[in-house]
């Protein structure tokens, strides 16, 4: 029997670094489990270079990724929401129907060289994984 993966959806302020790293980072390392979204509640015009070639360097896929309005998923089905960063923990929707929420804020790498945007690639890695299992009761792979 297999079960339809949980929605988690990964909100920041600008959906151009953070959240957008965890959402590649999630489907990823959960495939099949998780179906990651992400969103800002004040979405930059582009995903950072940073975050791209941060994402890149650890073998992960990058097409498609582009910085979206809270209100674009507003409609999905969410299981989890993950904030990432103060201010949007702040102004975080009031969704549809309750929706579990998890705070787990991450440096800020914009402005910096690589090597800060892979550390909190890694740090995202290392933090968001395990919280968002532990959320949602899922078994992990090895």
């Amino acid at each position: 029997m297999t079960t339809a993966p949980k929605t988690v959806l990964v909100l920041c302020t600008g959906n151009s670094c953070r959240s957008q790293m965890a959402e590649v980072i999630l489907n990823h390392d959960l495939a099949g489990q998780v179906r990651a979204l992400s969103a800002g509640t004040r979405p930059q015009p582009k995903v950072a270079d940073g975050a791209i070639a941060a994402l890149h360097d650890a073998g992960l896929p990058t097409e498609g990724l582009h910085p979206k309005d809270i209100e674009a998923v507003l409609d999905e089905a969410i299981n989890l929401v993950v904030t990432v960063c103060d201010n949007a923990k702040e102004s975080c929707p009031i969704f549809p129907r309750p929706v579990p929420r998890i705070h787990l804020p991450f440096h800020d790498p914009h402005g910096e060289p690589l090597e800060s945007f892979i550390q909190v690639r890694d740090d995202i890695r290392a933090r968001l994984i395990p919280a968002v299992v532990e959320a949602l009761g899922l078994i992990r792979n090895q």
